[in-house]
């Protein structure tokens, strides 16, 4: 049997990898990380979550995510959820967006933690991977988290959070029908357009929220002040930690080990 070397003049893959992520050109740091994923070594981790960091071009970044996907559990998990203590708010969001693509349910907790962080591309990541990690038991304590959500941010980041309601199904669905009521009229226009998604999911969120915003303005006849009957704040369920039902002396689960 014969056994194969490498030869001194054959460059390390590691070293190629490092050179490739560092080039200027986003072709060759494309191809950088294509070759790691092929390659999944787990060795290439740390550097691939290093890119992550700061990689601008979209499709890179796309890639990054596939080669650690590619990757042993054992040796992305614990670092990715690493990086969502990170100051970085780009190491937060790809670090979640990469756990949500693993699946890996050991990072729930971790997930949970950022629901409400104070970067909006962060909080929609952590919306995506929250409904795919969560587990069932706390399904309805995400669903109130993420109604607390509702009328933040831009019509983009408002339809990721209508999106990652309606993935939960009923337990969000009674929230969002409270939330129609609340005091704040963005919050109740946000309810509104997401109720209307929930009866008709094809239907344009552009359209269905321009619609609820005025009638949580006006009400449903141009009136001004009837859109509003009764207030409803404080949500059930909102104030509840993760992995309890409301009662006293339920504790939540404790983490898996990453």
């Amino acid at each position: 049997m014969t056994t194969s070397h490498r030869s001194g003049s054959d460059p390390d893959p590691e070293t190629v990898l490092a050179a490739g992520l560092r080039s200027p050109e986003s072709s060759l740091r494309l191809r950088a990380a294509l070759q790691a994923g092929i390659r999944a070594d787990p060795r290439d981790a740390d550097r691939l979550i290093e890119r992550c960091r700061t990689e601008q071009d979209f499709f890179v970044r796309d890639m990054l995510t596939w080669a650690l996907t590619r990757l042993p559990s054992e040796s992305t998990v614990p670092r990715l959820v690493g990086e969502l203590d990170s100051h970085v708010p780009q190491a937060r969001s790809q670090a979640l967006h990469t756990l949500s693509k693993i699946g890996d349910r050991r990072a729930w907790p971790a997930v949970a933690s950022h629901v409400h962080d104070a970067d909006l591309d962060v909080s929609r990541s952590a919306w995506r991977a929250a409904v795919v990690l969560v587990p069932a038991g706390d399904v309805a304590w995400l669903a109130a988290q993420l109604v607390r959500e509702l009328g933040r941010g831009d019509q983009d980041t408002q339809l990721s959070l209508s999106r990652a309601l309606l993935a939960l199904g009923e337990p969000a669905l009674s929230l969002v029908e409270t939330a129609t009521r609340n005091r704040t009229p963005a919050v109740r226009a946000h309810a509104l357009a997401t109720q209307r998604l929930f009866e008709d999911p094809e239907m344009a969120f552009a359209f269905a929220l321009e619609e609820a915003t005025r009638i949580s303005l006006l009400g449903p006849h141009g009136a001004p002040g009837t859109g509003l009957s009764g207030t409803t704040d404080a949500l059930p369920g909102a104030d509840r930690e993760p992995g309890t039902d409301g009662r006293s002396g339920v504790s939540p689960p404790a983490a898996e080990p990453c």
